[in-house]
């Protein structure tokens, strides 16, 4: 029971129709010049808060890119300066949201964020960006945004292939929290009512989009599932998901989504306690089979194999991914990141 909690000092607003205090949440940040950033499939709901907001949109920024490129960000910096911004709304993915958080490391100002999906970086004091085809990662509370809106209306209109494997990418983030070297009692407990609700949500909209509860306890469990992610650290999940992103620019959320039954699977033996809280959250005494039920319900690609990836890029990624050490459950070495690639690849019942 020793253990230190480090909570996230971020405002968050959950509800249906949240989205319309925008403008009092500006207010409350002292914001009055605002740059909206988003990606292209967004620019129009973009549009539309900038109508929301009046005066304040200095500009509507759809320039965001996947892995968030520093040559990306630098010219949007050059917009953020020519429009006087004092404050960023970011509307969307974790794309959005990385764009205005590497804005706010450099500028320090204030952020105010709406997910569109279920990715979780809203709530983490991280910042993944990519240069020259690197990734690194940049660590401030300068990052994390002051004020997250949850509202079940922006994210159930995702078509089904983005909402499964963006909700298969939360559920990773409290999988790995449970066992995470950080942890601590109160991550756990939100960790597995993340992975209840997902895990009970997740199905449901597979099924039929129209069931907003559906939307709202998948949106309830990716907010616990982010908080997660921003008060521990993480595993060989991340480090093999990460470098798998970074090297051949894949959608991370169809990279979690794949990858999530074998890397589980890999820890189950060495984290058995994790694995009863896991089980028990998704009603199964097997924790890594319950997931790769979900994953082929959830994925368009059910394998590493039909995502394009060839054996020699396996081990690619298991020579940069073992290093640096990697605290995970179970000792992490090339060979063992070659088993779950392999494992992933083929697309088996692990």
């Amino acid at each position: 029971m020793d253990f230190i909690y480090d909570a996230n000092p971020s405002r968050v607003i959950f509800a249906a129709g949240a989205r319309s205090t925008t403008g009092e949440e500006l207010d409350r940040l002292g914001v009055s010049r605002i740059m909206v950033i988003t990606t292209p499939p967004q620019a129009q709901i973009a549009a539309e808060f900038a109508r929301l907001i009046g005066a304040r949109a200095g500009i509507v920024y759809p320039g965001a890119q996947v892995n968030t490129p520093t040559n990306v960000t630098e010219a949007a910096l050059t917009a953020v300066s020519s429009v006087k911004a004092d404050g960023i709304l970011a509307i969307g993915s974790g794309t959005a949201i990385g764009l205005s958080k590497a804005i706010a490391w450099r500028t320090d100002l204030p952020q105010l964020v709406l997910p569109t999906t279920f990715g979780g970086s809203e709530m983490t004091a991280a910042l993944v960006e990519t240069e020259r085809g690197a990734r690194t990662i940049q660590r401030s509370r300068q990052i994390l945004p002051e004020t997250v809106i949850y509202d079940p209306d922006l994210v159930s209109t995702l078509p089904t292939s983005i909402a499964g494997p963006s909700a298969m990418n939360a559920l990773a983030h409290s999988l790995e929290a449970l066992y995470a070297k950080d942890g601590n009692p109160a991550t756990s407990l939100m960790a597995e009512e993340s992975i209840r609700a997902l895990g009970n949500a997740l199905p449901r909209i597979l099924a039929d989009a129209r069931d907003k509860e559906a939307w709202t306890q998948a949106l309830y469990g990716s907010w616990l599932a982010a908080a997660c992610l921003g008060s521990v650290s993480m595993a060989v999940h991340h480090r093999i998901c990460h470098t798998l992103g970074g090297i051949f620019d894949l959608a991370d959320a169809d990279i979690h989504c794949v990858l999530l039954p074998y890397t589980i699977a890999f820890n189950s033996k060495m984290a058995p306690e994790a694995m009863s809280r896991a089980g028990r959250a998704l009603g199964s005494d097997d924790a890594a089979s319950a997931l790769y039920d979900l994953m082929l319900k959830a994925a368009s690609q059910t394998s590493l194999k039909e995502m394009g990836l060839t054996r020699a890029a396996l081990e690619k990624v298991a020579d940069i991914a073992v290093n640096p050490a990697c605290d995970n459950p179970r000792p992490v070495t090339r060979d063992s990141l070659l088993e779950i690639l392999t494992a992933a690849y083929e697309g088996e019942r692990p």
